[in-house]
């Protein structure tokens, strides 16, 4: 199997989805300053699902515990938008009681839990991300 090439600049994106707006807002920028590909950032699930077809997403981090949907739900109506997309699912909360039904989730490659920092999450989407054009590192 061949290496995976970094490139330069990446047209595919992160998106961001978390309704706690400060902490998502500082992840976006971090991520953002620290790799290169674009990000996008909502705090509103239902915001996410109607801008995901105007963005070519590579990786989509959605928060589990959100009130207008939960993570399940929104993985679930953002993968028929999003076809070629990875989720990674965040929570502060311990979602081992639903493990059958992440599980399911096919395209969910990564669980992490809440508190972190940039770093892990950046570690995180590399590692899952989709295809040959994975991001580099800025600096």
């Amino acid at each position: 199997m061949p290496a995976r090439k970094k490139k330069a600049s990446v047209s595919r994106s992160v998106v961001i989805v978390d309704d706690e707006k400060s902490y998502v807002e500082l992840m976006a920028q971090m991520i953002g300053e620290n790799l290169t590909c674009p990000v996008r950032h909502f705090t509103d699930p239902q915001n996410a699902l109607d801008g995901l077809p105007e963005i070519e997403a590579a990786v989509i981090v959605t928060d589990y515990f959100m009130p207008q949907m939960d993570g399940v739900e929104f993985i679930q109506r953002a993968a028929k938008l999003a076809p070629q997309a990875v989720f990674i699912m965040i929570s502060g909360h311990d979602l081992d009681a639903i493990e059958h039904e992440l599980a399911r989730l096919k395209r969910l490659k990564m669980r992490l839990q809440k508190p972190f920092g940039w770093r892990p999450l950046a570690a995180a989407v590399l590692r899952v991300w989709p295809g040959m054009d994975v991001p580099a590192a800025r600096g």
